[in-house]
């Protein structure tokens, strides 16, 4: 059940995330007003282990104590049974950033809650979105976006130069607001990380600020740009270690060392068991399997077919179960 509040419950700017449920009873979406009547929309914590979007929020929303909003603001909060267990989803539980879906075949629980988010904020004039999160590898600050629209271009490089088109997965929310607004994806490093919350904490302050969005494009100079092209899993069959060698297939000790490095065809990115089939799947954005094109075995190898540049590489087993291994990525160049 969604909980819609117009105001700060009593707490909220102090507790952990792991203590939320003590001040929220669920997945909850927070009115404030501000000097601009339409509305900034952020949600944090889809991920209940990715808790910088909590910390940054309370830190600008106490600096705006005493004072109006620059704009208003709308603040939605999610999987906050997960937060309480420190896990990015609970076992058994929908992904809180894959079920944003408008498909009529998508009836969870957790997908009506979300189109209900959706229709508030159509409702409401949603000014902009701003989804934050973290992730478990070593991989630079960087924003996404699911348009390439000048608009968006301009709100992700206010948070970072590198910025990521995606259209796959499919179910997030940047997507579902991307029908509305300019909305950006912010992926702000480890939880707890250099300079995570204080960057997205004024990345958010300088967005209630705007008043609008400049009508030249982003200067090429300005942008490093890249596509994601293909998403790489891990069969469920397939056992899978990090730095030790009793599985099907080991990875690198230090894999998420080559997040946003381009890999020169030969790269090794682990061991396998015995040979046959490269033990991972890699689909691309028409969900066709692409695994033989960018990897193949060499002597009980696992190494790179051809240059690539992946991201969101991590060791944590547990988050490669429940998402991926990584995305793999390659450079957009815009038309001058």
């Amino acid at each position: 059940m969604l909980n819609e509040l117009e105001y700060l419950p009593n707490g909220f700017l102090d507790v952990e995330a792991n203590a939320l449920h003590s001040v929220l009873p669920g997945p909850t979406l927070i009115h404030l007003p501000g000097r601009r009547d339409a509305p900034l929309f952020v949600s944090i914590l889809l991920h209940g282990n990715e808790d910088t979007g909590l910390k940054a929020m309370q830190a600008v929303l106490k600096k705006y104590q005493n004072q109006p909003l620059p704009r208003a603001l709308s603040l939605f909060i999610g999987n906050i049974d997960a937060a309480r267990e420190g896990v990015r989803r609970l076992e058994g539980q929908l992904d809180y950033n894959r079920v944003w879906s408008s498909d009529a075949d998508a009836s969870s629980a957790e997908h009506r809650m979300m189109r209900k988010v959706v229709r508030i904020m159509t409702q409401r004039g949603v000014f902009a979105s701003i989804d934050i999160h973290n992730n478990t590898g070593l991989n630079p600050h960087y924003a996404c976006v699911n348009r390439l629209d000048d608009a968006f271009l301009h709100l992700a490089t206010m948070f970072s130069r590198i910025v990521v088109y995606f259209t796959d997965p499919k179910g997030v929310q940047s997507e579902a607001f991307a029908q509305l607004c300019p909305s950006v994806t912010l992926e702000c490093g480890k939880p707890g990380g250099a300079g995570g919350v204080e960057h997205a904490a004024a990345y958010v302050e300088g967005a209630l600020h705007l008043s609008g969005f400049p009508a030249h494009p982003v200067a090429n100079h300005d942008l490093d740009l890249f596509h994601t092209v293909a998403v790489v899993t891990i069969p469920e069959s397939t056992s899978l270690s990090v730095g030790k060698s009793a599985s099907d297939l080991c990875l690198e000790e230090n894999i998420d060392h080559y997040n946003f490095r381009e890999l020169a065809p030969g790269t090794r990115l682990g061991t396998v068991a015995s040979g046959g089939a490269v033990p991972l799947h890699a689909r691309n954005e028409a969900g066709k399997e692409t695994g033989n094109h960018y990897f193949e075995i060499r002597d009980g190898t696992l190494v790179t077919r051809r240059p690539v540049m992946p991201a969101m590489l991590t060791r944590d087993v547990k988050i490669i179960r429940q998402d991926c291994l990584c995305y793999l990525m390659e450079r957009l160049e815009r038309k001058a």
